[in-house]
């Protein structure tokens, strides 16, 4: 039963009150046409919530922009929504591309800096792999009642191929309840070629202004976290507070490895309590057993980066040194879950925090 404005209301309530469902949740497909956004096409998510948010059907399906009660919930780079024909996949063409948003997918079977692998391709893999410019297919966006709910789902297919090499297929689905603050997604990933393939999976996901700001917390609990260039191990005090904006910023990258609740599921969050704003991540640690964690605190690409996924974005070397480099077989299958949320005020940002540290107890209990 969705609420809304302070209040539960059926079905039929909703039904007495609006003239269309648009009137308080749905999606509406549209084309972005002027420079290089041409391709990417646009489907935009509205939830009387106060969530709202921006798809690419041309850019994977990946979330470009998004908004709590008109507050942007991400960085925007000033490249725009570039279409996948204007891909540069040498070296770090990639960047050319990278509007940032909430979440840009990375992979399937590559994600890091640009490297050779001499045990694999064999060749230079550019930086975080092809996925986020693959346009997808089968793409279907609506809204419908479902028992109690009104329910917005969007699907789709993209696939990463290459004759005499890869062939895998992700199936997205995003689904966003009317009335609630979160929102899921659903990838599965299915090996169609003839051969084992190399799977690296990433949401690189893009806080910005205003959630971003000094003083701005991360909330992570981790078994162990190292930083990116020396690989040696750090603490809390590393990267748990956001700075300010700075002239030069130098690039900051944490690998955690995250704890789970006693169900299985790893909580991270980002708690501005100046604004009484956060914003939560939530997914089980068999699925996603890594949490990348990037900060660049730049006048003007004041961003940070949180990143769950199946490796580390340090390439293969480092995932194959440290074990976390995995295959995907002939017709084997995998599935990601991934749940991204808004806490709206000091109450709210307080209860997330006695919720996480409370369940990572109980899960070190079992």
């Amino acid at each position: 039963m969705p609420l809304l404005f302070g209040r539960n209301y059926t079905p039929q309530q909703v039904r007495e009150l609006v003239g269309d469902m648009s009137q308080v949740a749905g999606t509406r497909r549209a084309e972005l046409v002027e420079g290089n956004e041409r391709g990417a096409g646009l489907i935009e998510v509205f939830n009387a919530s106060g969530l709202c948010f921006s798809v690419l059907p041309g850019r994977a399906l990946d979330i470009a922009s998004a908004h709590y009660k008109g507050m942007s919930l991400c960085f925007r780079g000033n490249t725009g929504d570039v279409g996948p024909a204007f891909y540069e996949p040498q070296g770090y063409g990639w960047m050319r591309g990278f509007y940032a948003g909430l979440v840009l997918s990375c992979g399937m079977s590559f994600t890091g800096h640009p490297e050779v692998d001499p045990l694999e391709e064999n060749q230079e893999l550019g930086l975080h792999g092809r996925l986020s410019f693959i346009p997808a297919k089968n793409v279907v966006a609506d809204a419908n009642w479902e028992g109690e709910d009104y329910v917005i789902r969007i699907r789709g297919k993209m696939r990463e191929a290459v004759v005499f090499g890869t062939f895998l297929e992700l199936t997205r689905e995003i689904r966003m309840n009317l009335g609630e603050r979160r929102f899921t997604i659903h990838d599965r990933i299915e090996n169609l070629g003839v051969d084992r393939s190399p799977l690296m999976f990433v949401y690189h996901c893009n806080p910005g202004f205003p959630l971003l700001d000094r003083g701005t917390r991360v909330i992570v609990h981790s078994a162990r976290t190292t930083e990116w260039l020396k690989d040696e191990e750090v603490g809390p005090e590393a990267y748990s507070v956001v700075g300010a904006p700075q002239k030069k910023a130098h690039d900051n990258v944490f690998v955690h490895r995250p704890l789970a609740d006693r169900e299985g599921n790893v909580h991270v969050g980002l708690l501005n309590d100046r604004l009484g704003l956060g914003l939560y991540w939530k997914f089980p640690r068999t699925e996603i057993p890594i949490l990348n964690h990037w900060q660049h605190f730049q006048r003007g690409t004041y961003i940070m980066g949180i990143e769950p996924g199946n490796c580390s974005m340090l390439g293969r070397a480092w995932n194959r040194k440290h074990g976390y480099l995995q295959h995907i077989q002939p017709g084997e299958v995998r599935h990601f879950h991934l749940e991204i949320g808004v806490l709206d005020g000091a109450k709210e940002l307080r209860a997330f925090e006695k919720m996480v540290a409370e369940g990572i107890v109980r899960g070190k209990k079992r």
